[in-house]
């Protein structure tokens, strides 16, 4: 299960609620990708794309799982789908939620003001409340607990997404051919009022690339379904990877 890309997010904050159902009955690896939470970015390396894949992928090689679904919310929809091509031996599914990694998806103002947010109580309510549609969910423990993991991860994370920040939209695209090469089944999950990654440039381009896809979208639902919508998310969840079968 691998997280999205704005400053504070960890991979225990980003699926918790979603955690505690399918905890139950799958065996789930939600690291902290690196510049997020605790985890460094390695020196002379500015994160990316590519890192982020290759760190995926080799936690799951020292894990010693051979074969597993990738769940991957916004910037980790584009991790778990360019994991999928190149791992199609191992990757068995694909969830990739609000995500990126739409070929020529332009960088929205959203997603620019969220990496940029400033650490901090004004940062986070500023950012909480472009993530979601409902703003009764920016609660003051939202915002403050919000708050508190971006100034922990702080130093980690300050030399992620620097402007000119349409570069870091670009870096996360995934070409048509790597797109191609996704064998696992897909389900984009997406939320109709989301400002952060629009449907209509990030998910619904990608219905064009991939071989065995389907799109499910909310209504009243921003940039975090799980968060949202939170039981029909997991039971979409749970519907999906039940089929799940090691090839």
């Amino acid at each position: 299960m691998l997280h999205g890309s704005g400053p504070g997010t960890t991979g225990s904050g980003a699926w918790a609620t979603t955690a505690q159902e399918l905890g139950t009955s799958c065996h789930l690896v939600a690291p902290d990708l690196a510049g997020f939470g605790r985890t460094p970015v390695p020196a002379g390396s500015a994160g990316g794309l590519r890192l982020w894949t290759e760190q995926a992928a080799g936690l799951m090689d020292a894990l010693g799982i051979d074969c597993y679904a990738v769940v991957g919310h916004s910037m980790g929809g584009a991790v778990a789908l360019a994991l999928a091509a190149a791992r199609p031996q191992q990757v068995t599914r694909v969830v990739a939620v609000s995500t990126t990694g739409a070929p020529g998806a332009p960088l929205s103002a959203e997603l620019d003001a969220v990496w940029a947010a400033p650490a901090g109580p004004l940062g986070a309510r500023d950012m909480l409340s472009r993530l979601v549609h409902d703003q009764a969910l920016v609660t003051d423990s939202a915002v403050d607990a919000r708050a508190a993991a971006m100034r922990a991860g702080a130093t980690a994370y300050a030399s992620l997404f620097p402007p000119p920040r349409a570069r870091w939209a670009d870096e996360l695209a995934l070409s048509a051919q790597t797109l191609a090469a996704i064998r696992a089944p897909v389900l984009l999950v997406h939320g109709a009022e989301d400002r952060v990654t629009p449907l209509e440039t990030a998910a619904q381009p990608l219905l064009e690339h991939l071989a065995d896809v389907r799109l499910h979208v909310f209504g009243r639902c921003g940039h975090v379904p799980p968060i949202e919508h939170p039981h029909e998310f997991r039971q979409l969840l749970s519907c999906f990877l039940r089929r799940d079968r090691c090839r």
